[in-house]
């Protein structure tokens, strides 16, 4: 899995890009996909990540594109204009790293993060080449990979 997000202050722009290898989709799921109503989970009725993302993309001049073929994986790409009013903050980005490296271990992750000339980028493959057979879940671990994280960031001003 990766997640891109690019922060360009002089074109006012905030892009987003996660690119997952998944099963995909096809053109009448793409569609669907924008659906509150429609979901693929068991375990609820509703799947309102993609139609909430494309909402709050649309109501802060920007838009969100689907790219997905069956078998080949799913391009999520939603921008923003930085400065406008509506968009929604980040968020705490160390924190919701952690959180998908120590929940899913066993998931490769790639994040990078441009902001204006800088940039911050982390890939859990090499890391786990590093460490060997220690996982990426030892407390240890998570500790260095959290504050390696927020260092990054903070270089960004992020």
């Amino acid at each position: 899995m990766e997640i891109r997000l690019e922060e360009d202050l002089r074109e006012d722009r905030m892009t987003i890009e996660i690119v997952d290898n998944g099963c995909g989709m096809d053109e009448e799921m793409i569609q669907r996909a924008l659906d509150p109503f429609f979901t693929t989970k068991t375990v609820r009725r509703v799947g309102l990540g993609l139609p909430l993302l494309s909402e709050a993309c649309r109501i802060s001049n920007g838009q969100l594109c689907l790219q997905s073929s069956p078998g080949q994986g799913t391009k999520v790409r939603a921008t923003f204009q930085h400065s406008h009013i509506d968009r929604q903050p980040l968020g705490n980005m160390g924190d919701t790293l952690i959180t998908l490296i120590v929940g899913h271990p066993e998931v490769d992750l790639f994040y990078g993060h441009r902001k204006d000339g800088a940039s911050f980028s982390l890939d859990t493959r090499e890391i786990k080449g590093a460490l060997g057979d220690v996982p990426l879940n030892e407390p240890r671990v998570v500790s260095a990979l959290r504050r390696h994280i927020l260092a990054g960031l903070e270089e960004l001003a992020a």
